[in-house]
């Protein structure tokens, strides 16, 4: 018998038990050219590195709030499942300044300056690469992550009715209740389990993080998440959708 889906983190455990091999994020970056398609298994993987990081490099505690001021992106998706892992408040566009810790793109560097705790930045380069400098006030996650361990246990059960996501118009959501309305609006898209959904929508509030993430998770589906996409015409938008197999899609 499968273990009870009650957090985001176990949305991916559940993924990761059925079928770790099929594709969860295909990420494109329409300014840059990049593609990358990552399993269930590699997903995971990173989730478990960053969660062990969070947890003993910085010091992180259930209930710690956590400013995620970043993009639409795989690397994005990996911080929030790692963060439902720890029991860490995701404080998703939040202010850095409230936050015990700030995890930033390069584009909202100077912003997470004002977090009082630790920084983590992201070059947000192809393969996950380090910044040629690292900036300074910052760990580089690229750097940091990789010697991380591939398993991870918390100290503290995850308490899945404590405080987890903010979003920008949307309520404090406990994980329990962020699984419920990722199950929801999976059942108002029509997804279900294998389909394949893009998305263009940025992450800047509940619905971009449920269509770029959460709602395919809990389908037991899989995204294409589009950064940059309005650089498209509608032709090759349309194009990727029959190379993607895609079977829903949300702008």
């Amino acid at each position: 018998m499968s273990a009870p889906v009650r957090t985001v983190a176990d949305l991916l455990s559940s993924a990761l038990a059925k079928d770790p091999g099929r594709p969860l994020v295909t990420y494109y970056d329409d300014a840059t050219g990049e593609r990358v398609e990552l399993s269930v298994a590699t997903i995971a993987n990173w989730v478990s590195k960053t969660a062990n990081l969070l947890q003993d490099d910085l010091a992180a505690e259930p209930g710690d709030r956590l400013a995620l001021l970043m993009p639409a992106h795989w690397q994005t998706a990996v911080w929030l499942l790692a963060a439902s892992s720890t029991g860490v408040v995701v404080d998703l566009q939040g202010d850095p300044s409230a936050a015990a810790l700030v995890v930033s793109g390069p584009e909202t560097l100077e912003a997470a300056r004002a977090c009082p705790g630790e920084r983590v930045a992201l070059s947000l380069r192809p393969l996950g690469a380090r910044f040629p400098e690292t900036p300074e006030g910052f760990i580089d996650y690229a750097a940091e992550v990789p010697g991380q361990g591939d398993q991870f246990m918390p100290y503290v059960p995850v308490d899945p009715d404590a405080p987890f996501l903010l979003t920008r118009g949307a309520e404090e959501l406990t994980d329990r209740q962020t699984v419920q309305r990722a199950e929801e609006d999976a059942g108002s898209m029509g997804l279900s389990q294998g389909s394949r959904l893009l998305s263009t929508r940025p992450f800047d509030d509940w619905d971009g993080l449920s269509a770029g993430l959460l709602a395919p998770l809990a389908a037991g589906g899989s995204v294409v998440l589009c950064r940059n996409a309005a650089r498209l015409d509608d032709a090759t938008l349309r194009r990727r959708s029959e190379e993607e197999r895609v079977t829903h899609t949300v702008d």
